[in-house]
């Protein structure tokens, strides 16, 4: 069964959006990536439940990004055989893939839902303790291949 995983949001100011986060939240701030332009959030459950992007003070798109809803994470399963399960009901019903990548605790596809919103889907990557290993954050983003089942 799909669950929510994380929901990722551009924000105009990030120190003010980490603040409210935590402090009306109850988030944790994992840290910081993208060079301090984005903060990784947490309740404890898994490595993200939010992440903030700050794109600034100008109106409208900026850089090709807008304000507020970026996309949502649904993990997926646990492993990657599910992940290519899931891939294969993405193509049985005729949807693209806008890409695939492996976020070192996570694996992901990426596409869009009929009214364009991005969506991710995910796995978790059940070798890696996120709890005592925050490299991941600072890791490349790497392609992921996915063999067929």
């Amino acid at each position: 069964m799909p669950e929510l995983g994380h929901v990722v949001l551009y924000v105009r100011e990030l120190s003010r959006s980490v603040d409210f986060y935590s402090k009306v939240v109850g988030l944790t701030e994992q840290g910081r990536i993208f060079r301090n332009r984005a903060a990784i959030m947490t309740g404890g459950r898994t490595h993200h439940e939010l992440l903030l992007i700050e794109v600034g003070a100008a109106p409208g798109p900026l850089q090709g990004h807008r304000l507020g809803l970026y996309h949502i994470g649904w993990k997926v399963g646990t492993s990657k055989s599910e992940l290519q399960a899931a891939l294969q009901r993405v193509h049985a019903h005729g949807y693209e893939i806008d890409g695939m990548a492996d976020h070192t605790v996570s694996q992901s596809l990426y596409l869009r839902d009929p009214d364009g919103n991005e969506v991710e889907l995910f796995v978790d990557d059940p070798s890696y303790d996120w709890i005592k290993d925050s490299s991941w954050m600072e890791a490349p983003v790497k392609p992921l291949k996915l063999d067929s089942v």
